[in-house]
């Protein structure tokens, strides 16, 4: 998810009444250092700032950041530490809304605020595996051994619909990939794709319960299958009872 990637201090400038003006005559270079002073392993230290400039300057749009890093919005084991003086900061400068960023200065950026669960989807049958878009070019879903990685993410809307792989950042880019009924066959379509053409995209989801399609009334489920390397394969079927969870339930809807 490569949703506002963009920096501390471009987004506090904006929001604060200030601009970024680009020169075309400039000439600019960056100087590779030969050694880098930095920790091995940032990824702690980016999630913790990240986490920092979502909580301070992002608003209800916050939540993207921790979808990006699929992390829950309630109890998420990192510490942010105090971020009271930049707050009451953010406050004293009377600077604009995040919103407000997004509609009048980057216009072209996606909003996910209709997410209402994301990250890992897993079924009881066999809690090791997650589902997987598989190959990229296939558009076929698959189940595979959890990694947590881009390929799983796994997004529910508050319109039914199912977000898997990574998500479009701008409105210009590739759309993204819906879990659609094809034939009685789960297949992943370009969501815009399979609205427009009415494609059964819809699904009744509750955490721990079924994920049934609107239209077909068949369900997800695995089903046996001696030839696939993990012993199991995705299908749509009548319903069985088979559970599936979801890791993260984002503040709203009831699931």
């Amino acid at each position: 998810l490569r949703i506002y990637t963009a920096t501390y201090l471009e987004v506090s400038v904006w929001q604060c009444g200030g601009s970024v003006e680009v020169l075309p005559c400039s000439r600019i270079a960056h100087i590779e250092r030969a050694h880098k002073p930095y920790t091995e392993d940032l990824t702690a230290h980016v999630r913790r700032n990240a986490l920092r400039v979502a909580e301070v300057w992002m608003d209800e749009f916050k939540s993207h950041v921790y979808m990006a890093w699929n992390i829950p919005q309630e109890d998420s084991g990192i510490d942010i530490g105090d971020i009271t003086e930049r707050k009451a900061l953010r406050k004293k400068l009377q600077c604009k809304t995040f919103r407000w960023y997004l509609v009048n200065i980057y216009s072209e950026m996606r909003m996910y605020t209709d997410t209402i669960a994301y990250g890992l989807l897993k079924n009881n049958l066999k809690s090791d595996l997650c589902l997987d878009q598989g190959p990229d070019t296939d558009n076929i879903p698959i189940m595979y051994i959890c990694h947590g990685m881009t390929p799983q993410n796994v997004y529910y809307t508050s319109s039914q619909q199912f977000h898997v792989g990574v998500l479009s950042p701008t409105i210009d880019d590739d759309d993204n990939k819906c879990l659609v009924d094809v034939n009685s066959r789960p297949r992943l379509i370009e969501c815009s794709y399979a609205k427009a053409k009415r494609m059964k995209l819809n699904w009744l989801f509750t955490q721990g319960g079924s994920i049934q399609n609107r239209k077909s009334k068949r369900c997800l489920e695995l089903q046996e299958n001696a030839d696939n390397e993990f012993g199991v394969q995705l299908v749509l079927q009548k319903c069985s009872g088979q559970r599936w969870t979801i890791t993260n339930i984002v503040n709203g809807p009831s699931l």
